[in-house]
């Protein structure tokens, strides 16, 4: 065998066992050795093969340019008493306005000034005068566009680093629209706990009870201005019966969740109970001693999504950063809900628009046509290239049968999923994948006719078509890359397969073949060419 014969036969077998070794998991069980220093992966199954949740969401954006004038009301009221200007109030106005009254007439230059300079995406439509001393703000058109477009970006980050976080294996999450969030979770075992995962806001806050008020009164619709009343829902362990107790709390957030860096589960030294530590970054552990420091002895709510999960009294100042959130939590409860904190809250809440749940029957069913089809159009094609090319064909073939397994081989080593129509695309490419020997048999036929030699015919063959056949596949490839650019779930999942499809094709049609050819012509010197 000469040299050029050897390092083509080492790359050969070097390709297809790599492929093979990443193809063992997915066909077979391996061995304990194996998962410790092999690839032992199977290849991803997409929603449509092994059953799972489709959920199609709405992003409230309307919410999230009212959290960010709310941030504004907070901000805005810091500022004052940090410059000492003295105010009546600060309050949201609609969606989008901002409602600023002040006490001192002398003051109105230096707020206009504040609030040219430090909020400038507010704009004054309404300017204080001597007889009153209000301004009425509006958030600036453009910037409104801009937070729903960014709190759409943000929820499907948000929503992406909860799923990965709760464990499932490829999923889909991807923009559909302009408002909408599609996901697609194969392999969900529990739908109501990933729905409660995915939707849940997730808006921590920190507020002080109004203890000088009466929480009963308020109940009769009395409630006090700057306050409003909360509810803290508590569930039966064993009758699962839910109730709420009512908390009458002052309306202005003192701390929210933005400023958390991390939320672990622990577990209560007293009472064996979990609960979930949570820290802030450096600004939020200032402002948390702050408002320790300047609220002894009073009582800390800690809300999420609205719901009051306890309220301590603060018996000390508390440096650090460092809080809990209790609440009677059983261990998923409190895992979860550390995932949502660490995961950060949605900017704004999202609205289920459409929920399937896929059975694995469907997706058994899927596969079991799949590989029949696979296998009926590779038999047809095996059957017709013997049959119209002779031996030649049987080289065909076995280029064929080997573009199979690197495909699955490239599939299980890049962890990409396998979808109903990456199926189609596979058996696409069992069509195409022969197209490159026909050009070249065709064309070393033309050769023979001339009276060339087989060893001679083989080499033109070759040389011929190798153009023909890279601009073909070349121009399909750029098809499938646009197609898994711009395409969506099923259509990527198309491309996928035959865009490897057609790298693998290429690989066995001009280099697997030309190997056998010749290897049986420069060691076996065969004198004819059954063609």
């Amino acid at each position: 065998m000469t040299k050029s014969l050897k390092w083509r036969a080492g790359l050969i077998c070097a390709v297809i066992i790599l492929a093979l070794v990443y193809l063992v998991p997915t066909f077979g069980t391996v061995p304990v050795w194996w998962e410790g220093n092999l690839p032992s992966e199977k290849i991803s199954l997409g929603l449509d093969l092994q059953g799972g949740m489709h959920l199609l969401l709405e992003v409230e954006a309307n919410k999230a340019v009212e959290n960010t004038i709310d941030r504004y009301v907070s901000d805005l009221e810091e500022l004052l008493f940090e410059e000492q200007i003295p105010f009546d109030h600060v309050e949201k106005k609609g969606i989008s306005k901002v409602a600023v009254e002040i006490v001192d007439p002398a003051s109105r230059e230096k707020l206009q000034d504040i609030l040219e300079r430090r909020f400038s995406v507010l704009k004054i439509v309404k300017k204080a005068s001597e007889k009153d001393l209000t301004y009425l703000l509006d958030l600036d058109a453009e910037e409104q566009e801009y937070i729903s477009r960014l709190a759409v970006d943000q929820a499907i980050e948000t929503i992406r680093n909860r799923i990965d976080q709760f464990g499932v294996s490829e999923p889909i999450i991807q923009k559909h629209g302009e408002d909408k969030i599609l996901i697609q979770l194969p392999g969900v075992k529990d739908p109501e706990r990933a729905i409660n995962l995915i939707g849940k806001t997730a808006i921590l806050e920190f507020k002080i009870l109004d203890e000088e008020n009466s929480v009963d009164d308020a109940l009769k619709g009395n409630v006090p201005a700057g306050s409003k009343v909360y509810y803290q829902r508590l569930a039966d362990a064993k009758t699962g019966e839910v109730s709420k107790v009512p908390y009458l709390l002052k309306k202005r957030t003192l701390l929210t969740g933005d400023r958390l860096v991390n939320a672990q589960v622990r577990i209560d030294s007293r009472f064996n109970e979990p609960y979930v530590g949570i820290e802030f970054d450096g600004r939020g552990a200032k402002i948390f001693e702050r408002i320790t420091k300047k609220n002894i002895k009073k009582r800390l709510a800690i809300i999420l999504d609205d719901n009051v999960y306890s309220a301590p009294v603060i018996q000390e100042k508390i440096a650090g950063g460092q809080a809990q959130i209790t609440g009677r939590f059983t261990m998923e409860e409190a895992r979860d809900l550390a995932i949502v904190l660490r995961a950060g809250s949605l900017p704004a809440p999202v609205m289920i628009l459409e929920k399937r749940q896929v059975g694995p029957s469907l997706g058994l069913d899927s596969i079991n046509q799949g590989i029949k089809s696979i296998i009926m159009g590779s038999i047809a094609v095996f059957i017709f290239i013997i049959f119209y090319y002779r031996l030649s064909g049987i080289v065909a073939n076995t280029a064929l049968f080997l573009n199979i397994i690197l495909i699955l081989g490239v599939l299980a080593a890049f962890k990409a999923t396998l979808t109903l129509p990456g199926i189609a695309g596979m058996v696409l490419t069992v069509g195409m994948a022969i197209d490159a020997n026909v050009l070249i048999f065709e064309r070393t036929r033309e050769e023979l006719r001339l009276g060339k030699t087989p060893r001679a015919a083989i080499d033109s063959g070759y040389s011929k078509a190798l153009i023909t056949i890279l601009d073909s596949n070349f121009t399909t490839l750029i098809a499938a890359l646009f197609l898994f650019q711009f395409g969506t779930g099923p259509i990527k999942g198309f491309a996928v397969t035959l865009s490897i499809g057609i790298i693998a094709s290429l690989f066995t049609a001009i280099v697997v073949t030309r190997f056998i050819f010749d290897y049986f012509l420069t060691t076996r010197r065969m004198k004819t060419l059954s063609i």
